[in-house]
């Protein structure tokens, strides 16, 4: 044990998935809690304040990822056993509180048991032990603790009861001297050899940690390559099949706790059914579940539009009266157009997706608290996988319907690697909100305000194919990169279905809390940086274009007659065309005109990078419209466009369906490639989506606008 008055003493709180760990976490934590700086950890890792009674003594409480057992079958459950077989980490625990549910205890001992191994002080919480006794369950805590030699205390972190015992007893075990018990698992010949020659090489202390190490060698962060040869040559030399071993192990230490669990728990002689049975029956039907679950979805969806135009309006237009106080009031200067158009319009991009982050967050959570959430992925794994992702991807999909970028965020629930990887990728070809305005603009401009039968309108029918080619897209391409990718972590369906329950309305808080603060912090920084950018393109052009783009612009408003603001958006327009991202329009034309596209249309591709919903704004600068706002003068002035060289009309049919098919396909959205980043923990992945989109996106745009030639 560390003296008291060394460091704050780290607590891991360990436990299953569903096990109610992280509202314990909550509980004892309160506000004082962070993500923790956990190396090579791309899955939030929760760190707290824990204060002891009499607030002169604290502790550091981690809310480790859940997870069944020590031997992880995905990546946020290998934080667990990377972090508790590395005693030189500054995270290794110098105790830990296992939490499991009272309901379901015999589920939960397996790992429990592997905690003991370790060496490390243990404390068991029995959660959920009101809800046991509810349901007929007795739990006799003090046997539990005399059979498994470590203090038991009963909690329930859904109403608050015995978390100050719980911090008292969580005080007494740093306090006092771990008394070491005899293990449960007794190694066998072949793994005794394995552990203590890894023991000798590695300087580590705990045979059981040794063995472990070996086991997970493959993958460890904190090994060093000669490591690895070493225990690559110690395993192979006593021929270890470390899968078989796993599983010999799992079925001895069930054998061991077993009777433990039936000397301490009483259980009702026939359980009764209970309203989570009942609500089952219904929720998890398999016709009415699909339809239940949609519809559910449905209302998040259109929730998250309806509840979140407000506040992002009054976002919006308070940045918007803050640019025009700025511009008002400060000199005429590029620093201050880098403050109004470069900074506060970064801000404002990222503030603008904070409702629909906390709406999006606020309803999943609600559900994950009541338990339905283990229901859809129970419901819609098996066809999931077939697109090389799983239940919870689903989720992750509609949410992209509102906006891709709190739809990658909630992909964090998929354990799988392979499978959260493909539901990041392929969650953005979902046409989200900020498609409508391009949308709107383009079918009203090109598609005939026709109905077919009298009934079906055909502006509507193309609207809708919109989202339906970004289904397709995304199915489609989970399908190829389930084939592409290879992993060695297994991919199955373990998963416990809890009781249903009411939510526990400060930890739901508190996630949308940290949730949002993420996005914030994360990816806030990275939009603020492009937006900057992107500003500077368009403020600035090569020489003295800009100056001349001015003159002309004066010269051509006085020859006709125009009023100061028709004269303004004239100049904004000709400034637009000399600026760097003008040029990299006509740069870019070449490449584009198969597509149908000038040079004009280039530019707003660019700027529109930054948010999909950019290309109506740069439009409207482009045709001289920028002021007006109007959707019908825009699209007036664009029925009259021609190309340059030739003076055939732009916007054919075949150009405007072109430009839908591309902004349906492409990733013209800084913010998503930002997240994507910092979901990922790299570029690589970003860039990759990036690139992939764009080039289908081109290619797509290719063959419906030659067909429609």
């Amino acid at each position: 044990m560390r003296d008291v008055g060394e460091k704050l003493q780290n607590i891991a709180l360990v436990g299953n998935p569903n096990s109610g760990k992280s509202t314990i976490f909550n509980q004892l934590t309160g506000l004082r809690q962070k993500t923790g700086n956990f190396p090579g950890v791309t899955v939030d890792v929760k760190e707290g304040r824990l204060r002891f009674p009499g607030g002169s003594r604290e502790a550091m409480l981690s809310d480790l990822p859940g997870t069944y057992s020590l031997y992880p079958t995905s990546s946020d459950e290998k934080i667990v056993a990377a972090v508790l077989t590395n005693p030189a980490d500054t995270h290794y625990p110098d105790a830990i509180v296992y939490v499991a549910d009272a309901t379901h205890l015999e589920k939960h001992l397996l790992l429990l048991t592997q905690l003991l191994d370790l060496g490390l002080p243990v404390l068991l919480a029995l959660n959920m032990s009101d809800m046991a006794a509810e349901i007929g369950i007795k739990v006799n805590a003090a046997k539990l603790a005399e059979r498994l030699g470590i203090p038991v205390v009963s909690v329930s972190g859904r109403t608050g009861e015995n978390i100050q015992k719980l911090t008292t007893e969580i005080e007494k075990l740093l306090l006092t001297p771990w008394q070491q018990r005899k293990p449960f698992y007794s190694l066998s010949e072949p793994e005794k050899q394995i552990a203590e020659a890894t023991c000798l090489n590695l300087n580590i202390k705990n045979t059981y940690q040794a063995l472990l190490i070996a086991h997970h060698r493959s993958w460890l962060p904190f090994l060093s390559g000669q490591e690895r040869a070493i225990l690559d040559t110690i395993t192979q030399d006593k021929e270890f099949q470390s899968l078989r071993a796993q599983v010999d192990e799992t079925l001895d230490r069930y054998d061991l706790f077993t009777p433990i669990v039936q000397d301490a728990i009483q259980r009702p002689p026939q359980f009764p059914s209970t309203p989570t049975d009942r609500i089952d029956a219904v929720v998890t039907h398999r016709w009415i579940g699909p339809f239940l679950f949609f519809a559910v979805m449905l209302l998040i969806f259109q929730a998250i539009y309806d509840w979140s135009t407000i506040p992002m309006d009054l976002i919006e237009s308070g940045f918007s009266n803050m640019n025009v106080w700025l511009k008002t009031h400060l000199p005429e200067h590029w620093t201050t157009d880098l403050l109004t158009d470069g900074i506060l319009s970064g801000l404002s991009g990222i503030f603008i997706f904070i409702p629909q982050i906390a709406i999006l967050f606020f309803l999943i959570t609600v559900l994950e608290e009541v338990g339905y959430m283990a229901r859809v992925v129970f419901m819609f794994d098996k066809t999931m996988r077939r697109f090389g992702m799983n239940g919870r991807s689903i989720v992750s999909l509609i949410s992209g319907g509102a906006c891709a970028v709190p739809a990658i965020m909630s992909s964090r629930t998929i354990g799988n690697w392979k499978e959260r990887l493909i539901t990041t990728m392929v969650t953005p070809f979902i046409s989200c909100s900020a498609r409508l305005p391009v949308y709107a603009v383009l079918i009203g401009l090109a598609v005939p305000a026709k109905r077919i039968f009298g009934v079906l309108s055909l502006q509507s029918l193309t609207f809708g194919s919109m989202y339906l080619l970004g289904v397709l897209a995304a199915f489609a391409s989970g399908y190829a990169m389930k084939k592409v990718l290879r992993t060695r972590e297994l991919s199955y369906l373990a998963i416990e279905l809890p009781v249903y329950r009411i939510p526990h309305w400060k930890n739901l808080w508190l996630t949308v809390w940290e949730k949002v603060s993420a996005f914030v912090i994360g990816a806030g920084k990275i939009i603020l940086v492009i937006s900057i950018i992107l500003w500077a393109m368009a403020r600035f052009g090569p020489g003295d274009a800009m100056q001349q783009a001015v003159v002309k612009a004066q010269t051509e408003a006085i020859a006709q007659q125009l009023d100061e603001t028709a004269a303004a958006d004239l100049a904004a327009a000709y400034q637009l065309e000399a600026s760097y991202a003008g040029f990299l329009g006509k740069l870019i034309e070449p490449a584009i005109r198969p597509l149908g596209y000038d040079w004009k249309i280039g530019i707003a591709l660019i700027a529109s990078f930054a948010a999909r919903e950019v290309f109506v704004g740069t439009m409207s600068t482009i045709y001289s419209i920028g002021s007006s706002e109007d959707d019908v003068a825009l699209r007036a002035k664009m029925k009259t466009a021609t190309f340059d060289d030739s003076g055939t009309p732009v916007y054919t049919l075949a150009t405007a369906l072109s430009l839908l098919v591309f902004y349906a396909l492409a990733m013209q959205c800084m913010s998503t490639v930002a997240v994507v980043a910092r979901e990922t923990g790299t570029w690589k992945w970003a860039l990759f989506q990036f690139a992939f989109m764009s080039i289908l996106a081109y290619l797509g745009a290719w063959a419906v606008y030659n067909l429609f030639s």
